[in-house]
C-alpha cells in the first residue's frame, strides 16, 4: 500500500536534504561523526559467526524448561535421574532439552561410571546471571 508521499506502509520516511545527505537529529549527527559515520557503525558489527553464536544462545535461552535446568546446574553439577525428578517431565523430552543445551555449548556431559554428570560450561557460566532464582 503507498502512503502519501510515495512510501509503501511501515518505510521510514525519506530523510534527505538538496543535496541527498541524510538528515539526522543533532545529537544523533554528532555522535556518529564521533564514531566514524555510518561507515563506523558497520565496522563495530561483529561478525556474522559471533552474530550466529549469539543467536544460539538466546534461542536455547528461550524455553522455560531449559531455563530450568540450566538454574539447576548453576546450583551444581547433576545427573539425568536428579533433573528427571526434579523436573518431572519424560527421558525423551529431557534429552531434547539437554541436546539443545548442550549444541548451544551452554552444558557439557561428562561420563562417571554408568552415570552422565551435567555441568555449566564456560559460557553457560557466563549466562548465570540472566538465570531466575535465588543468586548465591
Amino acid at each position: 500500500m503507498i502512503q502519501r508521499g510515495g512510501r509503501k506502509e511501515g518505510q521510514a520516511p525519506d530523510r534527505t536534504d538538496e543535496d541527498g545527505r541524510m538528515e539526522l537529529p543533532a545529537e544523533i549527527e554528532s555522535s556518529l561523526c564521533e564514531c566514524g559515520g555510518i561507515a563506523g557503525l558497520i565496522a563495530r558489527l561483529p561478525p556474522e559467526e559471533v552474530v550466529e553464536e549469539a543467536v544460539s544462545t538466546f534461542r536455547a535461552l528461550a524455553d522455560p524448561l531449559r531455563l530450568k535446568i540450566l538454574t539447576l546446574l548453576a546450583i551444581q553439577p547433576l545427573c539425568v535421574c536428579v533433573i528427571l525428578a526434579v523436573l518431572g517431565i519424560a527421558d525423551s523430552r529431557l534429552s531434547y532439552h539437554l541436546s539443545i543445551l548442550k549444541n548451544a555449548g551452554l552444558i557439557i556431559g561428562e561420563q562417571s561410571g554408568n552415570w552422565i554428570i551435567y555441568r555449566l560450561t564456560e559460557d553457560g557460566e557466563r549466562v548465570r546471571g540472566l538465570l531466575p532464582g535465588k543468586k548465591e
